[in-house]
């Protein structure tokens, strides 16, 4: 909204230029989020409290655990609030691309909030039915998968391998859907899983999504792009916005999720940002890049894969508990120091993955 509104009062008022900037409006974009977490959480947080929609904990995983149930849930609600909000003020609303991630972002958002209503206020353990939730999730990926293809020049569909200049693989439109359709799903799923402990999910969150901002400034800037050796995306900078306001918005909602928690994410909130992060990753055509950052996601992923299928095949578990924080909390480490270990790991992989952008 404001970058029309000062467009259109321009010629009156010379020094409203600086909007048209895209660093300017990351820069405002983060602090409007960050403002909007810090304004509406504590009513939030009181509204959950007041209705009791409260967590419940597994009595099987660690006894510390324990203390935690009947902690607010579905708090990525204000997550999400921030960021539209945001996005709304601070993003060109032209930009085919920025609608494409709200809209990812937010309808993964309505399939977690469904299940996590299920889970805490009808009291059903398996909230909505795994079935149910895989179906929204694959179509909402395949919808944003199919625009995006039919919107893409045939050089913007490309495989890229980072760390090589001129190494990528045309995928074609059908090759190019069904790696969309992974990646959004399956990061959005990473996150879930990741989301088991205070603040262990959304720092990375922030971290990743604030990197692949600079992605996004760089494939929608026709200079950079070609000085770096990207593929030239037209409007994908405008992405960087809502980076920032996800960045914003993450870091408010840590205010209240830092440990001890006063609210959790809940599915609402890491299913909408783990959609988010692969969206944009596929847009600004990173991700493999992403799968480096997002190391710490993919590790908590694969274990519990690998628990599943060696219980499954032999009875036995490779991990005391899976995610893989559990694994660690039941090995002796506490809980904020699994979280800050984590984050310390997320940092060099992301600074690792930004390191892509030159070493070609």
């Amino acid at each position: 909204m404001f970058p029309w509104l000062a467009a259109h009062f321009a010629e009156d008022f010379r020094a409203l230029h600086v909007v048209n900037y895209i660093t300017l409006r990351a820069v405002l974009a983060t602090m409007t989020a960050l403002f909007i977490s810090f304004l509406v959480g504590p009513a939030m947080i009181r509204k959950l409290t007041a209705y009791k929609i409260g967590q419940s904990v597994r009595d099987d995983g660690p006894q510390t655990h324990l203390t935690k149930a009947g902690t607010p849930t579905m708090g990525g609600a204000l997550i999400l609030v921030a960021i539209a909000i945001t996005t709304l003020l601070w993003a060109d609303l032209s930009n085919r691309l920025v609608w494409v991630v709200l809209a990812v972002t937010l309808g993964f958002g309505v399939v977690g909030w469904v299940d996590d209503y299920r889970k805490v206020v009808f009291r059903n353990p398996k909230g909505l039915a795994s079935r149910w939730k895989y179906f929204w999730q694959s179509v909402i990926g395949l919808a944003a998968a199919i625009v995006l293809s039919f919107s893409s020049l045939p050089a913007q569909t490309e495989f890229i391998v980072p760390f090589f200049k001129f190494v990528a693989y045309p995928m074609g439109a059908i090759g190019f859907v069904v790696l969309t359709y992974f990646v959004i799903v399956g990061t959005s799923n990473a996150v879930n899983l990741t989301d088991g402990l205070d603040g262990l999910a959304i720092l990375p969150t922030v971290m990743v999504g604030s990197a692949l901002g600079v992605f996004a400034y760089v494939a929608g800037n026709a200079v950079f792009s070609k000085y770096l050796g990207f593929p030239y995306i037209p409007g994908a900078g405008e992405l960087t916005i809502f980076c920032a306001a996800m960045a914003g918005a993450g870091l408010g909602f840590l205010w209240f999720n830092a440990y001890p928690a006063e609210v959790f994410m809940g599915d609402v909130g890491a299913l909408a940002l783990g959609a988010a992060l692969g969206t944009i990753a596929v847009i600004v055509r990173q991700e493999i890049v992403l799968f480096i950052m997002g190391g710490v996601f993919v590790v908590e992923t694969l274990s519990v894969m690998l628990q599943v299928a060696s219980f499954k095949l032999t009875g036995k578990r490779i991990f005391r508990m899976a995610p893989l924080h559990h694994h660690y909390e039941l090995k002796g480490w506490k809980e904020n120091q699994v979280v800050v270990r984590f984050w310390i790991i997320t940092m060099l992989l992301v600074l690792f993955g930004l390191s892509t952008l030159k070493l070609r």
